[in-house]
């Protein structure tokens, strides 16, 4: 079948998390490659992100960010939970697990990867906003869904059958 180049996008929230736990469960298989999108939006050091802007930095790969130095360059956080789960999908499903960031604005980053990293398909969280706080806020994954050039999973902030 192929390598199929599979997307979560992680900002290490609970729904993010959800997104990857769901991903790892339902839809990843044996050769896949897991590319993690992790967008950096709020401006804690400008100026070390500007290359990333523009084209997000290098593909890191999970064995790399095991590694705490390299974290920290990369200003990823310290998640036990999150690289637990990526350590037993590796594993498990002997597949290859990435990381690329960007900075910039999450809906147009997502859009902008999708694309540059020739995603087969995307799977994100949702927060559960209402519909007025979508209307005032705004939503990164009513962007996506309406902009991404790949399929896109959306996994409810709720929790689903048989997962916690």
């Amino acid at each position: 079948m192929g390598e199929r180049r599979i997307g979560v996008a992680m900002d290490f929230s609970a729904s993010s998390k959800k997104a990857l736990r769901w991903a790892a469960h339902n839809f990843l298989r044996k050769g896949d490659i897991l590319v993690l999108l992790h967008i950096e939006h709020r401006g804690r050091d400008e100026a070390k992100h500007v290359l990333w802007s523009q084209s997000g930095s290098p593909l890191i790969p999970l064995e790399e960010l095991r590694d705490t130095a390299v974290r920290q360059r990369y200003d990823i956080p310290e998640d036990a939970e999150v690289f637990d789960m990526l350590d037993t999908v590796e594993r498990e499903k002997e597949l290859a697990v990435v990381l690329k960031l960007y900075w910039g604005d999450p809906r147009e980053k997502v859009c902008e990867a999708v694309g540059e990293l020739q995603l087969d398909s995307l799977v994100m969280g949702s927060r559960g906003l209402g519909q007025i706080q979508r209307i005032l806020l705004g939503s990164v994954t009513n962007y996506v869904l309406s902009n991404a050039s790949c399929p896109v999973t959306v996994v409810k902030a709720k929790q689903w059958l048989g997962l916690p």
